[in-house]
């Protein structure tokens, strides 16, 4: 009966760390957004840089031949 007793608030316990926890996660804030819109933009640069260089590697390729 003591190991149930003992489960029983380990599972109390748990779920109140939790709870507070889930608590504990604030609102996405202007500054967040802004960081991840720049990060967006930086990979979608970085993705055309690299287009650029594969049509720049393929134009010499081709020159070469």
């Amino acid at each position: 009966m003591m190991k149930f007793g003992k489960s029983v608030m380990t599972a109390l316990a748990i779920s109140a760390l939790m709870a507070g926890l889930a608590g504990c996660q604030k609102q996405e804030g202007p500054a967040e957004r802004a960081g991840r819109e720049i990060d967006k933009a930086v990979e979608k640069t970085g993705q055309q840089i690299e287009k650029a260089g594969e049509k720049i590697q393929d134009a010499a390729k081709g020159a070469a031949k």
